[in-house]
């Protein structure tokens, strides 16, 4: 990928619901790129649109007008087993309810992305081993998700995404069922993956949780209200020093 070319691309998008006898203007005209490597939170209020764009940027879902291109394919206009495929390749998905399959273990839950893109057993443990261990669970593999505390799970949520080597991490309220403290931890290994190299997509209402991030869209009644670049943290710590 040329490092010039944004990495996601949307320009003009729209996205429209038809609830009952009334139409629902979710996107209003959203116009943003994001390099490779960024770092992003996508905020707003209940009803901004925030949600719809994550949709769209996850090819959940696709939009009524306007374009989108990933990685310089535009998948406006994909069908779902096209979208399916791109979401699989490119996406690598964490929730804040983790989804992970209560009675798989840690290695199960992570390999599971590598059985749909048909890759050995062999290869498939293997790497999903590797990711445990890239978030610190190298000891947990042969847990299950309740045999773990809620930061664990959600590591275990951040290897599975991680596993096809995705473009993206997207992340809906990722700490949203977490105590402050381990929160704290799971943004920090945000953190570190993006210092790796990873392109990180943060979707929150949490001033505190966004603070993480190194750029800040803000989403209004479907329209972009603001878009500014943030010092990052430790470069907000030296500022507070230097004060």
């Amino acid at each position: 990928m040329n490092p010039e070319q944004s990495l996601i691309d949307i320009h003009q998008m729209t996205k429209s619901y038809i609830m009952g006898e009334q139409r629902v203007d979710a996107l209003k005209g959203i116009t943003f790129d994001i390099k490779a490597n960024e770092y992003v939170a996508i905020m707003g209020p209940s009803g901004s649109g925030k949600s719809t764009l994550m949709n769209m940027i996850g090819c959940l879902d696709t939009p009524s007008t306007g374009s989108y291109h990933l990685n310089g394919e535009d998948v406006s206009q994909l069908s779902d087993d096209e979208l399916a495929s791109v979401r699989n390749k490119e996406i690598g998905f964490v929730f804040q309810t983790f989804n992970l399959l209560a009675r798989s273990s840690c290695l199960a839950n992570v390999e599971l992305p590598l059985i749909y893109a048909g890759l050995p057993s062999s290869e498939r443990k293997q790497r999903a081993i590797e990711m445990l261990e890239q978030v610190n669970l190298g000891d947990r593999i042969y847990h299950k998700p309740n045999e773990l505390s809620g930061g664990q799970r959600q590591r275990v949520a951040v290897a599975r995404a991680l596993i096809n080597r995705p473009s993206i991490i997207l992340a809906d309220e990722p700490t949203g069922n977490l105590d402050s403290k381990t929160g704290i931890e799971i943004m920090r290994l945000f953190e570190k993956l993006n210092q790796s190299g990873n392109t990180i997509i943060v979707v929150t209402h949490e001033e505190e949780i966004a603070a993480h991030a190194r750029r800040i869209i803000r989403l209004k009644d479907g329209l972009l209200e603001s878009d500014e670049r943030v010092l990052a943290p430790a470069m907000q710590e030296t500022s507070e020093l230097i004060k």
